[in-house]
């Protein structure tokens, strides 16, 4: 029997238990209205093994925004439709060391987004996903996903509307440096997409059935785009604590400020976090304290 089958409801509450009392640490964020209303002790863990078993706990029926997480997916969307080649060409696989939304960053690095998984990256990516506009584009991967994945993901438009209300002036900065560079076709669809995907929502179910797409074999899938987005989720995943984590967890993982989580134990399953107290960097507190405990106490670091 696999590690992550293995697992009992029993384990999992109480290492939820001690997950929860870190969570504490970490806070809402305030910036967008409608992410602001979540309670802090809200906890969710669901998790889908390659064998068909399903372990859950918690808060499971709260919807949440994917936000940062649907940049993984983006990836893996954009791989399938266009190849590694073109992809790579549009952005970068280096791990950042200043936050996601770093315009010095791109600066930096002479308008060349450093990777997928930060601001740059992902608004650059959301300009080439396939579609005429903004609501015709997140509508497409948001039923792709679904179909693929048998998740029940929608446009949370409430979430979108407090999304454009406070719309980040550093992602407006970002995008605008990336237009003058050449990089995006249009600016405006550009940033309207990156918005919309990031307040596509779901349960933590439907987050774990999509790392399960990252986390096992596909004949929808091919195994080197799976492989591709794994390695950038580990290095560039958690922002500039993935290193970090890379040696104290060994999952690839994806988080959002949202505080969704989602850690790939490949060729076992997913394991999906919702936790909205974040750190100072914008990653879940209690999440990511789960799943360095279950990685600890299971073993199933990549790295043997």
């Amino acid at each position: 029997m696999k590690r992550l089958d293995r697992l009992t409801t029993t384990e999992l509450s109480a290492w939820v238990q001690l997950a929860k009392t870190k969570a504490e640490r970490g806070k809402v964020i305030d910036r967008i209205p409608q992410l602001a209303l979540a309670n802090p002790g809200w906890f969710a863990v669901h998790i889908c093994c390659e064998s068909g078993k399903t372990i859950s706990f918690g808060d499971t029926t709260c919807v949440f925004p994917l936000m940062s997480v649907i940049k993984t997916f983006s990836l893996l969307y954009l791989l399938e439709h266009f190849g590694a080649e073109t992809v790579f060409g549009w952005v970068g696989v280096e791990p950042s060391d200043a936050p996601f939304n770093s315009l010095e960053q791109l600066v930096s690095d002479r308008s060349h987004p450093r990777n997928p998984m930060i601001n740059s990256g992902a608004i650059t990516l959301s300009d080439k996903l396939p579609g005429k506009d903004a609501n015709h584009r997140t509508l497409s991967f948001c039923q792709w996903l679904n179909q693929l994945a048998g998740c029940q993901l929608s446009l949370n438009e409430e979430m979108l509307a407090s999304v454009r209300l406070t719309r980040s002036t550093a992602n407006e900065a970002i995008a605008n440096y990336l237009a003058e560079a050449g990089h995006l076709k249009n600016l405006e669809i550009a940033l309207d997409t990156y918005e919309q995907i990031c307040c596509v929502s779901g349960r933590v179910e439907d987050l774990a059935l999509l790392g399960k797409l990252l986390a096992c074999e596909n004949s929808c899938l091919s195994s080197q785009n799976r492989r591709i987005v794994n390695a950038v989720m580990s290095t560039c995943g958690l922002y500039e604590a993935s290193a970090q984590f890379a040696v104290r967890v060994g999952l690839p993982m994806k988080s959002g400020i949202g505080g969704g989580l989602v850690a790939i134990v490949p060729g076992e399953g997913a394991i999906a976090c919702y936790s909205p107290g974040l750190d100072n960097i914008g990653n879940p507190v209690g999440a990511i304290a789960l799943v360095e405990v279950l990685a600890q106490e299971l073993q199933l670091s990549i790295f043997g």
